[in-house]
């Protein structure tokens, strides 16, 4: 008798396969879905969340040298910085310490990587500090006990761990030796916010050039509002120290 040849499983897998839309083959493909995956990877980081390793004690013990942190970078969309918040922010020229050097490249590369992932080195220029002074406002140190005063009026600083010496009539900013905790009042610019570490006598921040009755403007370093990267919010790594950035 004589008869058709039945379909194996595997000509039907192919009947299937090649009768789909192409558009469905492409978007169901494994490279595909690749892609996809990194180029939503890309946007997070890009619009909403970047993880970023701390590269100093300056924030100690807020953050530790190599926290994982990640910045919310939807913070500060339709709203300012306020006083107090850790941000993290691309320094301009004027943060520069030393000479620039030209990086090996597998340095260059780690550096690259972990500007992406907030795994590895961060940027040259990127830092992390806490918002002292809005624009328009006046900063000076000390008062009569030692604090910073915004438009005249004594900030509360729990958060501080360390900071410049400072002993009421006999180093502070009237003394014979000026404490280094001391400087000169100053009106934070337009777009600009002062910015400090929360260990004060190891922080290179806006400040730091300021410090000892020094009253010369040029001396002071901002932040500029659109160099902000975003707000810290959250220690990720390590899992021990896992907790909200306040």
């Amino acid at each position: 008798m004589s008869g058709t040849t039945a379909p194996t499983g595997e000509d039907t897998a192919s009947e299937t396969a090649t009768s789909r839309p192409r558009w469905r083959r492409i978007t169901g493909s494994f490279w595909f879905q690749l892609l996809l995956a990194f180029a939503v990877v890309g946007l997070v980081l890009t619009f909403i969340a970047k993880p970023y390793a701390v590269p100093s004690a300056s924030m100690t013990d807020t953050l530790q040298v190599g926290d994982r942190v990640l910045v919310n970078r939807l913070a500060y969309v339709g709203a300012e910085p306020g006083t107090g918040d850790v941000i993290v922010f691309d320094a301009g020229d004027a943060w520069d310490t030393a000479p620039a050097e030209e990086e090996p490249l597998p340095k260059a590369i780690a550096r690259w990587v972990g500007e992406v992932t907030g795994f590895g080195p961060s940027g040259r220029h990127t830092l992390v500090k806490r918002v002292i002074g809005l624009p328009g406002q006046s900063v000076e140190c000390c008062s009569a006990t030692g604090q910073i005063t915004v438009d005249g009026e004594p900030l509360d600083e729990p958060y501080v761990s360390r900071d410049h010496e400072f002993i009421p009539g006999t180093l502070d900013c009237d003394s014979a030796q000026i404490s280094t905790r001391c400087f000169a009042a100053v009106t934070v610019p337009d777009d600009r916010y002062l910015v400090l570490g929360d260990n004060r006598a190891n922080s290179s921040d806006s400040a730091a050039q300021c410090r000892g009755g020094i009253d010369d403007e040029s001396c002071w370093r901002w932040a500029e509002r659109s160099e902000i990267v975003g707000k810290v919010g959250v220690i990720l790594w390590p899992v021990s120290r896992w907790s909200l950035v306040d």
